[in-house]
């Protein structure tokens, strides 16, 4: 990788528009991983699905779709095209109470892509102690606190 170089001085980066920066990051961090998620043939909402149901006996369709329709506004109808095109590319089952299950070729697909995701977040977080990334979330989670906003993560 290149050398790293801060943007500003410290005396300078105290008067950068945290809005700019966080988003920024947001924005590069969320294209990152959704490249390395293209390269294995699945788009984001599809590897949070794949995630959600990787347990043996599944879960609930609906369970799924609730507990993801938040993130990034994704939307009910978004992850039920999803479901469709994972049960389409035979990565998924459905039964009729509507629990979804992995394929095997499901599975190895959800395997081999959460190595190359943990490959990605090495990435994302070189240079950056697990203290740094800690106090860095507490203080985001803070900030949007103090503007009235409301954010939660599984």
């Amino acid at each position: 990788m290149d050398t790293f170089t801060y943007s500003h001085s410290d005396e300078d980066l105290i008067d950068q528009p945290i809005g700019y920066w966080a988003s920024a990051a947001g924005e590069t961090v969320v294209h990152h991983i959704r490249t390395m998620l293209a390269e294995a043939g699945l788009t984001q909402p599809q590897w949070w699905i794949l995630n959600q149901i990787v347990a043996e006996d599944g879960r609930d369709k609906e369970a799924v779709i609730g507990t993801l329709r938040g993130y990034l506004s994704t939307g009910d109808g978004a992850l039920h095209h999803d479901i469709g095109a994972l049960h389409d590319r035979g990565l998924l089952t459905e039964d009729i109470q509507g629990r979804l299950r992995l394929t095997d070729e499901g599975r190895r697909l959800r395997d081999e892509t959460a190595a190359r995701q943990q490959k990605t977040r090495a990435e994302i977080h070189e240079g950056i102690s697990d203290e740094e990334y800690v106090r860095t979330l507490k203080v985001l989670q803070r900030m949007i606190h103090n503007v009235g906003g409301t954010a939660w993560h599984h």
